[in-house]
């Protein structure tokens, strides 16, 4: 009886042994901790004294300057074929900055430069694509108004007539569609400020270039006039 005894005392011992194991508990393992989200240099907007609109990291390594005209077919194509590869990742990533400086050709562009910087330097991008994409309708409308009514206002002051162009052309309308009021748009026209700005880097810029689109990359002229020649300068200054 004492020999069966031991001999389940024996048996008993590797079984707890090796149950014990089993019984202790781990603390599960701490999940690592998200990487912290990059910052979205699309929200990085200034003026310049000049007028100009700087969207992006300042510290970026390449620094593109655009001309465009809102009335420039060419321009709303660009603006539309390198929306996403540009200014939704190169620019958002903080690889480039992007200079807006306005190349105006004609009362209707005139107008819609200044309902877009009404927005202020924040609101400038989204009302600057708006304009671009729509261009084939408010511009068509626009031209055929201005040929029946630019003798009527032509005694109008200068501020007068580009108000009337915008609502004639409906671009006011196009504005009101985002939000804009119709005292905002009031004020957009009220005083010379931006017209005197955008005239003078207007002004400048046909000093320098032949035509819209045009662009620098890093202070040099180049890029071409659409986004496939443009795209790799970029890439070559220093983009990824």
């Amino acid at each position: 009886m004492r020999f069966v005894r031991l001999c389940l005392a024996l048996l008993a011992v590797p079984l707890l042994a090796t149950a014990a194991p089993a019984q202790q508990t781990r603390p599960a393992p701490k999940a690592a901790p998200k990487a912290a989200l990059t910052r979205d240099w699309r929200t990085h907007v200034v003026q310049t004294q000049s007028g100009a609109i700087l969207t992006g990291n300042p510290a970026a390594k390449v620094r593109l300057v655009e001309y465009l005209s809102y009335t420039c077919p060419h321009c709303a194509h660009f603006v539309a074929e390198s929306k996403a590869p540009l200014y939704d990742d190169l620019v958002r990533r903080g690889e480039v900055r992007i200079e807006f400086r306005h190349a105006v050709r004609d009362p209707l562009d005139m107008a819609a430069a200044l309902l877009a910087r009404c927005t202020g330097p924040q609101g400038f991008g989204g009302a600057s694509q708006a304009i671009f994409a729509a261009q084939a309708d408010w511009f068509e409308q626009g031209r055929q108004w201005w040929q029946a009514n630019a003798p009527r206002i032509q005694s109008q002051p200068e501020l007068a007539r580009l108000k009337a162009a915008a609502s004639g052309s409906g671009l006011t309308a196009l504005m009101a569609k985002r939000g804009m009021s119709a005292a905002a748009v009031d004020k957009c026209f009220a005083a010379p400020g931006d017209l005197n700005k955008v005239t003078a880097m207007t002004k400048a810029a046909w000093s320098t270039i032949q035509g819209t689109p045009s662009f620098t990359v890093n202070g040099k002229a180049g890029g071409g006039s659409e986004w496939a020649s443009l795209q790799p300068e970029l890439r070559a200054a220093g983009a990824r």
